[in-house]
């Protein structure tokens, strides 16, 4: 083959050859023994605290942890919480969430038609595979099993007195309604256990998915304590369930701007990450629930996951010397909800970062944008996409004009170029000598028949991220069967039509080389169409549709020459 030929067929593997390098599985945080964290976190406090904390602390003899009073515990009592956006259920035990549902998101998608590989599967195998029946509930956050503490419990590890998270507290509230209201509200809880009392203080906004959280700890004796706050997030996490080789389930942080995300079925013994968390989170592929601290270089975050698949992410928050008879605050803002790009924003913390558009968010973001545009005026994202498609094949048409003319230009050269290796066929310098001056002489570019691929590649994927990632699409559907965008079409009808799409596109294309190796670039559209039986529906359309206008275009420019 001739470098030539070599450079076409890499540039059509191109796109697969990209799909393994960008799309490998996020990288696991390094492990970190628990105590040399500790030490090194209990250094760097001592460090930043004033010289007359320093003397206050010199005065106090180190305490130890009092084992909580063995009384019989109040039965606890759910609280349930009532906006536009979510219905959330808080129980008295740990003051903490017991089920948050997110209103505006289902589960399932039931309007959906189902998958008919399976179908077809079992026609052949004899084997009928069992189909999950479809459900009309609301997407939950929570999850966990009985006996299991609740997620935003608040322990107080290292600290003179600690809190169970399944310690019962009190509150005077009984349910919130906040559905016909644009005022936000509070909902208290309080415990007070061997001279310390602790109040939670969430304060819910109607408006969105954001919480705030005050936890005050009143020292009640006559001697100063030492405390440090850990707010929790437990998730069980099933060990059968098939992970998800597009999202991520499972905790997420934000350590100095970099996001390490870890693998639950890797988190074998305690990991600590830190200073300087933004944020720390449980995620899935669409929804995240994080809290945000209020002093990120005084926070690390602590992973756990136990013999029952609990995992916890903690975040463990500054140590706090309280004088007897004051009180000390530690604030978090929450945010439980979907990985909506606009409202993570808005929080800057940069936990719009959560959401997976990898090295090409610099295309994916501006195509996010764009289509959010165009489905404002046509509501709907499957027709927004073949808008965009027609837009971005606009702007390359010029290079495609020169694409095609070059190739066009190059086929008329072929018989020369034979012609050349017949004469010189021993002497491969020769030969590329001779073609290169048969290109100058014909004013020929041979690259520049690539360069237009060249440029839709990170195209492509930062489009690839942005409909893979953005729960706009989830549930988004175009027409008919496909009501889903960011699933694969459940009947293979459009990637089997993009591959033959792109197999007329490929025959329309010059022919250059020997017949083995045009047989060999035929052979692209049916790799092209085996990758994207499983691609999103979103991205199938878009390539579809692409080709169409690609086709269009070589018609237009083969009638010109011709």
């Amino acid at each position: 083959m001739d470098k030539r030929t070599i450079l076409a067929i890499v540039l059509s593997l191109a796109v697969l050859l990209v799909y393994q390098i960008f799309f490998v599985k996020p990288r696991t945080p390094q492990k970190v023994a628990a105590p040399q964290q500790a030490t090194n976190q209990i250094n760097k406090e001592k460090a930043a605290a004033p010289a007359a904390a320093s003397t206050a602390t010199s005065a106090v003899t180190k305490p130890t942890p009092k084992a909580a009073a063995v009384k019989p515990e109040p039965p606890a009592r759910d609280i349930k919480v009532e906006t536009t956006h979510y219905t959330a259920v808080f129980s008295t035990r740990g003051a903490a969430l017991k089920s948050f549902k997110l209103k505006d998101y289902y589960q399932d998608c039931h309007e959906c038609t189902d998958d008919i590989w399976p179908r077809v599967k079992g026609f052949f195998t004899g084997q009928k595979e069992v189909v999950k029946p479809k459900t009309k509930d609301f997407v939950e956050l929570v999850d966990v099993h009985d006996g299991m503490p609740y997620p935003l419990a608040v322990t107080f590890p290292d600290s003179s007195t600690d809190v169970a998270p399944d310690a019962v507290f009190d509150t005077n509230t009984g349910k919130l309604d906040l559905i016909n209201t644009k005022e936000k509200q509070q909902l208290v809880f309080s415990k007070s256990s061997d001279g310390v009392k602790i109040e939670k203080i969430f304060t819910l906004d109607p408006a969105g998915y954001v919480i705030g959280l005050e936890v005050k700890v009143h020292n009640l004796t006559s001697s100063p304590i030492t405390q440090v706050p850990r707010i929790n997030w437990y998730q069980y996490v099933d060990p059968q369930k098939v992970d998800d080789s597009y999202g991520h389930d499972g905790p997420a942080v934000s350590v100095a701007g970099s996001i390490e995300r870890q693998e639950v079925k890797k988190l074998d013994s305690e990991i600590v990450l830190g200073p300087n968390i933004l944020w720390g989170a449980f995620e899935s592929k669409y929804f995240i629930a994080s809290f945000i601290p209020e002093n990120p270089s005084l926070t690390n975050i602590v992973m756990t996951r136990d013999a029952d698949n609990m995992v916890a992410v903690g975040m463990k928050g500054r140590k706090e010397l309280i004088p007897g008879g004051q009180n000390s605050v530690f604030s978090y803002s929450l945010y439980l909800g979907p990985k909506q790009y606009d409202l993570l924003k808005t929080l800057s913390v940069s936990l719009e970062s959560s959401i997976d558009f990898g090295w090409f968010k610099w295309l994916a973001i501006p195509s996010l944008f764009i289509l959010n545009f165009l489905y404002g005026f046509v509501l709907n994202y499957g027709i927004a996409i073949i808008i965009l498609t027609t837009i971005i094949k606009i702007i390359f048409w010029p290079l495609g004009n020169l694409s095609y003319k070059s190739m066009n230009e190059m086929k008329k050269l072929q018989p020369k170029i034979e012609a050349l290796k017949a004469k010189h066929k021993n002497d491969q310098s020769k030969i590329g000598q001779e073609t290169m001056a048969l290109y100058r002489e014909h004013k020929v570019n041979p690259f520049s028949g690539c360069l237009p691929m060249l440029i839709q590649i990170p195209v492509f994927f930062g489009l690839y991220k942005a409909l893979m990632y953005s729960i706009e699409l989830r549930h988004s559907p175009l027409f008919f069967w496909i009501q889903d965008l960011s699933a694969k079409d459940p009947y293979y009808i459009t990637p089997i039509i993009m591959g033959a799409t792109q197999f007329l596109s490929q025959k329309m294309t010059p022919a250059m080389g020997d017949p083995m190796q045009q047989k060999v670039m035929l052979l692209m559209p049916v790799i092209f169409t085996f990758f994207f039986l499983n691609f999103p529906s979103g991205l199938v359309i878009y390539w579809l549709f692409n080709n169409i206008l690609q086709i269009g275009q070589q018609f237009y420019i083969n009638k010109k020459l011709a």
